[in-house]
């Protein structure tokens, strides 16, 4: 992991290696947190940050779902999220806002303890590898089952939430597989364990419903949008696993992946890339780098000056 040299946390520019919590945050034991994944783009138009607003809106709108008031209003959030790009110099990144229960109280109703709002950015690759995005990824529709609506709130970002994804994850990885399916509780196919999932069969364009218990992605959005303005309806329908099997194409969308194709799925191979996922690649690129202007009202363009190459030192952290 690259490091930057600033975090921002609850309204201060902290060094990186200052940015602390206290062991006894309520968020480190219940998981009690909400967060983003958003990209900046060194674009054609220079750094932009992919649907910023959104992205902004639906942290809050996680927050809200989980009873956590945030200190900051919205603005304040992303002018802070500029701010940081601009003090770090960074121009091309991956940023990590994170909102949580802090230190203050114990136990599993603790409003007294305060929201800490924390917002990092650091230099990140493509999730699943460039060669993931090129020729696809190997996928494993996992043994663990997708989280209840009945039992949480899928549609949130939530912090504790994510260890259903770490189960499916670990597993698939382990049996040597790049990504995991997660099925529904129903046994109906809901995403990855970061990406929503759309499949191609006969020239029909096929993705979960919400009803699956899918994250409300907003790459999905995209997708969904840039498929629609090429002429390609997408039909929003439960999908059984068999499907997945004997699709013509699989791709998933996530702001970590990006958009990734599948050529096999529980070993079976459904081949190189296809002409609708390769559109879609292409489209989607076009948007964040700032070739289409189509999808400019998607781009937050933030001011960031170029270093030159001789004055960039990074430098790097395990993890």
């Amino acid at each position: 992991m690259e490091k930057a040299e600033f975090i921002w946390h609850s309204g201060k520019f902290v060094p990186w290696d200052e940015a602390q919590v206290h062991v006894l945050s309520h968020g480190l034991h219940y998981g009690t947190g909400v967060f983003e994944g958003v990209r900046c783009y060194d674009g054609d138009q220079g750094p932009a940050i992919f649907r910023h607003t959104d992205h902004v809106n639906r942290l809050f709108q996680s927050a809200q779902m989980y009873y956590l008031d945030l200190p900051f209003a919205k603005e304040e959030i992303a002018e802070a999220t500029r701010e940081l790009l601009r003090k770090n110099g960074l121009r091309d990144c991956y940023i990590r806002p994170i909102a949580f229960r802090g230190y203050g109280e114990m136990g599993l109703y603790a409003k007294s303890a305060p929201v800490e709002v924390v917002i990092a950015a650091w230099p990140w690759g493509a999730y699943l590898g460039e060669d993931g995005k090129k020729h696809g990824i190997r996928a494993k529709v996992s043994s663990w089952r997708r989280i209840s609506a009945q039992s949480s709130i899928p549609h949130a970002k939530a912090s504790g939430q994510y260890l259903n994804s770490i189960l499916a994850k670990t597993e698939s990885a382990n049996a040597g597989y790049e990504e995991a399916i997660l099925l529904d509780e129903r046994g109906f196919v809901c995403e990855g364990s970061g990406e929503n999932i759309f499949v191609v069969k006969d020239g029909k364009v096929i993705t979960p419903p919400h009803v699956a218990a899918i994250l409300d992605g907003i790459n999905r959005k995209s997708v969904i949008q840039i498929l629609a303005d090429s002429g390609h309806d997408v039909e929003i329908r439960d999908l059984a696993r068999s499907e997945l099997y004997v699709a013509d194409e699989v791709f998933m969308c996530g702001t970590a992946a990006e958009v990734v194709p599948v050529r096999e799925i529980d070993d079976h191979p459904l081949g190189e890339p296809g002409e609708i996922t390769r559109l879609v690649q292409d489209k989607f690129n076009d948007a964040i780098y700032g070739r289409s202007p189509q999808y400019s009202d998607w781009l937050d363009l933030v001011d960031v000056p170029e270093v030159p190459a001789t004055e960039q030192q990074p430098s790097t952290v395990s993890g």
